[in-house]
């Protein structure tokens, strides 16, 4: 790694910090595919654990150190600066210490994901980054093999998904899936049944379904406002529900990922 210990902001390189957006940073021509910010050491370290190649990092002085090992394999800029500094960059305070810019790997075609699954979750238009980075914390602690995301769904990548599902989601397998019919019909391709959680008058209960699975179970989650829409539902094998008390029709998409996953698992 190259140490560049910054006094300013006019230093070659600091723009993915400042002057990009995450949804500009998808865009990033060069390298090809975009970038990610991780946040956090730990969330650095996963993600070269998995594969991921950084960019370059920023982080405060006492970070450098600690970080060494984990970045002198690599020949990237590492740029040092103090607090203030970086919060006037950034815009927020690095209480985690250090950023790094990452190149987004390519995504595998779905069908790859799927031909040795077993578990799946298929996100459809979840908008918020919250919920989708703890239904990969869900999937990766209660054993699914991968998720499938609809083009208009969060990003995974996002900082706050990334921060929220602890890492995972730079460990989970996951893609995005063509929009319907063509992601229902690459899903029954692979022998999946897919099962979306929904609310509807002829829906089975979660339990009566796990109790007599089929092999392959594709769960299928909707958005946050208005559930899953009338043709992700026209294409499911079985529509289930969990069953609940109260007077409570249903949970929070990320809560109701990980009641699926238990009950399926």
């Amino acid at each position: 790694m190259r140490v560049i210990r910054i006094s300013t902001l006019d230093e070659p390189g600091l723009a993915d910090y400042s002057g990009l957006t995450d949804v500009a940073l998808r865009r990033v021509s060069e390298p090809a595919g975009g970038l990610y910010i991780a946040e956090s050491s730990k969330v650095m370290a996963r993600a070269i654990a998995s594969g991921h190649q950084p960019r370059s990092v920023l982080l405060q002085e006492q970070w450098l150190d600690a970080l060494r090992p984990l970045l002198d394999p690599f020949d990237i800029p590492v740029f040092v600066g103090d607090a203030a500094l970086l919060e006037s960059l950034t815009g927020y305070n690095l209480h985690r210490g250090a950023l790094a810019a990452m190149h987004r790997p390519a995504l595998p075609p779905a069908a790859h994901l799927l031909a040795n699954a077993r578990r799946v979750v298929v996100l459809e238009d979840i908008v918020d980054h919250t919920n989708v980075g703890a239904i990969f914390r869900s999937v990766a602690g209660l054993g699914a093999d991968a998720v499938l995301v609809t083009p208009r769904c969060a990003d995974p990548l996002y900082r706050r998904s990334v921060r929220v599902s602890m890492g995972t989601v730079l460990q989970v397998p996951w893609t995005r899936l063509p929009d319907w019919p063509e992601g229902a019909q690459i899903l029954a391709a692979a022998g999946f049944h897919i099962a979306a959680l929904a609310l509807a008058a002829d829906a089975v209960g979660l339990d009566e379904f796990a109790a007599n699975a089929p092999e392959k179970v594709a769960i299928l989650l909707g958005s946050e406002g208005d559930g899953l829409s009338r043709a992700a539902l026209s294409y499911a094998d079985s529509i289930v529900t969990i069953p609940m008390g109260h007077g409570v029709d249903s949970l929070n998409v990320a809560a109701a990922s990980a009641v699926a996953l238990w009950a399926l698992r």
